[in-house]
This record gives structure tokens, sequence and C-alpha cells, in this order.
């Protein structure tokens, strides 16, 4: 996948709603008492095509410690807009300047079991950034090619029982690293959005 075809894609495909069966866990929350979060899905140009950039998130971390994760964090309040936290928290935790940041739009918000109500913001990001990680939030940073990521193919699940609720848990393999839970959840319906 190319920028154009992701330009194109995202822009004339309506957002498409998460997985019934991953939001079950979910479904007794209150969302007016959730955190609100924003989470960056940001597309790199490349030689070869798009890739997107993730995390592995600090292993100490309160929520989802050592998970794969898109960069990203809680809303504060003297943030704008839940898009200017997220641009925010990618600069703090990967070192991405807003500069070097061009915002396409957002998909649906979320609501996770860590009582977050998450919004990924999805954008293109300049290919001459340089990682500056803040080793506090994020073990590393990689970049996974988007025809890997958005590749349905590429996508697994299974349904657990949990509490006495089916819950299903959305995971995509590459190479040594391993994207599930929310992070999974946000690429499955935008798999679906992408291919229209």
């Amino acid at each position: 996948m190319d920028k154009s075809q992701l330009l194109r894609n995202f822009s004339l495909n309506l957002p498409v709603h998460y997985h019934s069966e991953g939001l079950e866990r979910c479904a007794g929350l209150d969302k007016s008492k959730l955190r609100r979060a924003g989470v960056m899905i940001g597309c790199v140009e490349r030689d070869h095509g798009l890739n997107v950039i993730l995390i592995h998130r600090a292993a100490h971390l309160k929520h989802h410690p050592g998970q794969v994760a898109f960069p990203g964090g809680k809303y504060e309040d003297f943030d704008h807009s839940i898009i200017g936290t997220a641009i925010r928290e990618v600069e703090e935790e990967i070192g991405v300047t807003k500069q070097q940041i061009r915002v396409l739009g957002t998909l649906p918000e979320l609501m996770t079991i860590s009582h977050f109500l998450v919004t990924p913001v999805i954008a293109l990001i300049s290919s001459d950034y340089i990682a500056k990680l803040d080793k506090n939030e994020v073990d590393s940073i990689f970049e996974v090619p988007a025809s890997h990521l958005f590749d349905i193919q590429q996508l697994y699940s299974q349904i657990f029982q949990f509490k006495h609720i089916s819950h299903r848990v959305f995971a995509i393999p590459y190479k040594e690293h391993f994207i599930w839970g929310v992070t999974a959840q946000i690429i499955q319906a935008l798999q679906i959005q992408l291919k229209g």
C-alpha cells in the first residue's frame, strides 16, 4: 500500500464500527466515566510503500505493560482536542514533532477494559523522523509494512470466555512481534474500512 492508496481508501470509505464480539467485555461500562485517550496510527512512506509505527510499551506501566501499541496516551485538560492529545503524546513518547505529522482523520472511539475511551488518529509521518524514546513510557519502536498490517489475511481471532461473557480477541503476528488486544482491534476495523 502506498500513500495515494491510503488517502483514497481512507477518505472514500466510511469508518467501520468495531467487531461486536470484541466489545462484549466493555458492554457494562459507563462511557461518561471513562478517561479519554488518543493514539496515533502513524504511516511513514518508505521505498517499498507505507510502514506503520508501533511501540512496545514499557514493562512497568500500569495499563498494558510490555504490549505492542500505537503511541499515544491520556487526554489532559490543556489539550485543545483529542487529536492534539495524540500529537502531543507522539512527540513525548517517540520524539516525532508536530511539524512532521499530517493528520488524515480519526476512527470511532473505542472503549477498553482498562476504562479508557480511545480515539485512534490516522496520520502521515515524515520519513526523516528520528526516534527519541521516552524510556519511562516506551521500551522500543519498530515499523510494520502497511501491506502486512492492513491485510485481513494476516489477522487471527479467537473467542474467550471471561466472567461468563464471550469476548473475541484479535491478533496479528509480525516477525518477533505479537500485536493483539486493543491495538489489533483498531487494526481490524481499519482493515475493513481501507478495503472498502
